[in-house]
């Protein structure tokens, strides 16, 4: 991605009175003008943030990540050996997770996984623990389907997945209740604030609920109006009760308390006489 056209969306994105901005991927360190992009992130007294692979980082990779100013930086890691499922596993990464002990001055969480796809649940145990042992936070993902869902778990990774989370020191990256039920089968009653309080741009600069609902709303990011906002906002997410992507749900409870949302058809039904009506109206006098 041209850097021009990620600082443009950037400035776009201060423009909305954003928080928070998380650079993911494919590998963000991969990106050559990386650094520029949180500086600018920064410059805007936005919080910055990295999900990375954990390949790319060398002591002075690590040492110029502080001086832009990261904030925090979420590395997956999804077993112990690397296997033909994934080779992001703890045996490649554990030399560049002492790089970040050493000289990190960024927020470091490493997150592990339980559920279908994951060969061994124990390998999350060890993960967790190794992050821990390191002084990083551990906090344990669902994998979920296509559509982000719960998959389901069995009973040996519910075990695992409980015993993960009651490891290390409360942060927000631990905020992740909502998946208690989820991993016991249930539904989680909640309302998503995908594309108003948490806006998903993918690398053409479409904004979606979500990465596992891409397309919807599917409108451009310099094009996204507080009106998209507004009706992202309160309208029903119908994939919501058993979505297990905790960014999501996390910038959802901070609105947890009020508004309670419409479907899409009573949304428009509800709005009314539209501007281009009231004009003619105003027009006709």
């Amino acid at each position: 991605m041209a850097i021009d056209v990620m600082l443009e969306r950037i400035d776009k994105l201060a423009e909305f009175g954003s928080s928070v901005i998380t650079i993911s991927g494919g590998e963000p360190m991969m990106h050559p003008q990386i650094f520029e992009i949180i500086e600018r992130i920064r410059h805007h007294g936005m919080i910055a943030g990295l999900i990375s692979n954990g390949y790319y980082f060398q002591p002075e990779k690590v040492k110029r990540l502080n001086e832009v100013g990261l904030d925090y930086l979420q590395i997956s890691i999804d077993n112990v050996n690397p296997d033909d499922v994934s080779k992001k596993s703890l045996k490649v990464l554990d030399a560049k997770l002492i790089n970040l002990r050493d000289y990190a001055k960024f927020k470091v969480n490493i997150n592990s996984v339980v559920g279908g796809g994951v060969a061994n649940p124990e390998e999350a145990l060890i993960i967790a623990n190794r992050a821990i042992a390191l002084g990083f936070s551990s906090t344990v993902g669902v994998i979920h389907d296509s559509d982000g869902l719960n998959k389901g778990l069995t009973d040996r990774e519910k075990e695992v997945y409980k015993e993960i989370k009651a490891k290390g020191t409360k942060s927000y990256a631990r905020w992740n209740w909502f998946q208690d039920k989820i991993v016991d089968g249930g539904e989680y009653e909640w309302r998503c604030r995908a594309g108003a309080r948490y806006l998903y741009v993918d690398e053409a600069g479409i904004v979606s609920w979500c990465s596992q609902q891409r397309g919807t709303p599917g409108i451009p990011l310099l094009e996204y109006t507080p009106a998209d906002m507004e009706r992202e906002y309160i309208t029903e997410k119908w994939c919501a009760p058993t979505c297990t992507i905790q960014c999501v749900h996390q910038v959802g409870h901070l609105d947890a308390w009020r508004d309670p949302q419409i479907s899409p058809t009573d949304y428009e039904n509800r709005k009314g006489l539209k501007k281009e009506t009231v004009a003619q109206i105003l027009s006709a006098k």
